[in-house]
């Protein structure tokens, strides 16, 4: 690459890392490992096309494809079973919503990786519903009722449990 367009991708990269690690972090259920390799394989990926991307109308939405479409396609494969073990922090980072935002990780975490998926790009990126179809490749009805599918399971996961949680 030349040395212009790499400067020009090195800035792109630093500028979207922060953003494509947290929906990263929230595709991979709070796995942090996941996460940054999610994040690592979508930019090595950007850089490979970096001289169509730098053209593209929104390369960070490009991008976001990418971290997506990566973390789909490593859920479908077999080798993507693996499992951390090793002993849990002795408690949790502090913040004022810090239990709320674990019951809400772990309750993303029980759902399929599609439904994931749709929920990360509907309601946490604010992405339309043909931007997330497109992303996805699925038609706009799909994502809708998808969409309300998946809404309904983590209405069904969470319970009584999340409104104990949000302070009134």
């Amino acid at each position: 690459m030349k040395s212009a367009q790499e400067d020009e991708y090195l800035e792109f990269a630093a500028a979207r890392a922060k953003a494509l690690y947290r929906s990263a972090y929230v595709l991979a259920a709070g796995d942090t490992y996941l996460a940054e390799d999610l994040v690592q394989e979508t930019l090595s990926r950007v850089y490979v096309h970096w001289k169509r991307v730098a053209k593209a109308d929104n390369p960070a939405a490009y991008a976001q494809t990418v971290l997506v479409r990566t973390f789909l396609s490593l859920r479908r494969r077999r080798s993507s079973g693996e499992r951390p073990i090793g002993t849990m922090p002795d408690s949790a980072a502090a913040g004022p919503d810090t239990a709320l935002r674990l019951t809400l990780l772990d309750a993303l975490g029980q759902l399929p990786p599609r439904d994931r998926a749709v929920l990360l790009l509907r309601y946490w990126e604010d992405r339309s519903i043909e931007e997330t179809a497109r992303m996805l490749r699925l038609s706009s009805s799909a994502v809708r009722s998808q969409g309300t599918r998946a809404l309904g399971k983590l209405r069904a996961l969470l319970g009584d449990s999340l409104s104990d949680l949000v302070a009134h």
